[in-house]
């Protein structure tokens, strides 16, 4: 292992595209429910436009153009306006709650739980997500991921990439940001936390946004690690 990051006695991760496959879970359970409505929709285009809403009404969470609300608020703010333009009508509110809870019971990349097993017998394992706590809980429960503890934006009140999210996790860890890798498929994200002394692990995944997109980011320079997925990542850091 690269000595530099011996020092590491935990890694922090990033969920959604990460961890968890969110546009084919997406999908899936949209044309599922879809089927059972009678209704026809894009979903691969439905799911491309709820998650391009997320990283906006984060942005104005984080200028103060909205008050603080954590994520199902805000995925349930991008719900009405996204059904409307898809012409998806007579939605029932429990409909719309069962719907919001997908990003609930989003499944695992392939890799993703053998590799966390892998990389729990040398490290502690935390999200740290922007994800609510309740959501990042049922979603390990669903996909069996084997957390040691949840951290979530929602317990310092920052959506990433803001410095108090990531500091937290330090303080609640009761670690040095040397001694935590950050561990995400997104370079923003991981310079945000080298920012404030955490290592920075890339996990490359291509088909975050599907095969018809371009190709998913590269590491680029200035990462400790650069990883093809959780159990190259395991083998990288000894595990």
């Amino acid at each position: 292992m690269n000595p530099k990051i011996s020092s590491v006695k935990a890694l922090t991760f990033d969920v959604f595209g990460t961890v968890v496959d969110w546009r084919g879970s997406l999908i899936r359970e949209g044309k599922q429910w879809g089927k059972t409505k009678g209704i026809q929709v894009d979903w691969p285009r439905f799911a491309d436009a709820w998650r391009t809403g997320y990283r906006p009404i984060l942005d104005r969470v984080r200028r103060g153009e909205l008050p603080w609300m954590n994520l199902d608020r805000l995925h349930r703010m991008l719900l009405d306006p996204l059904l409307t333009e898809f012409g998806v009508v007579g939605v029932s509110e429990a409909e719309k709650d069962h719907f919001i809870r997908i990003w609930h019971r989003l499944k695992p990349w392939p890799d993703s739980v053998a590799g966390l097993r892998r990389l729990r017998k040398k490290f502690t394992l935390a999200t740290l997500s922007n994800g609510n706590i309740a959501l990042l809980t049922d979603m390990a429960k669903h996909a069996r991921l084997p957390w040691d503890c949840i951290l979530s934006a929602e317990l310092a009140e920052h959506y990433k990439p803001d410095k108090e999210t990531y500091q937290m996790a330090a303080d609640l860890l009761a670690l040095q940001p040397a001694e935590i890798m950050m561990v995400a498929a997104h370079p923003d994200d991981l310079r945000a936390a080298q920012s404030l002394g955490f290592k920075a692990a890339f996990v490359a995944r291509p088909l975050e946004w599907g095969l018809s997109r371009t190709p998913g980011p590269t590491p680029g320079p200035g990462f400790d690690v650069a990883a093809d997925d959780f159990r190259d990542l395991a083998t990288k850091l000894g595990a």
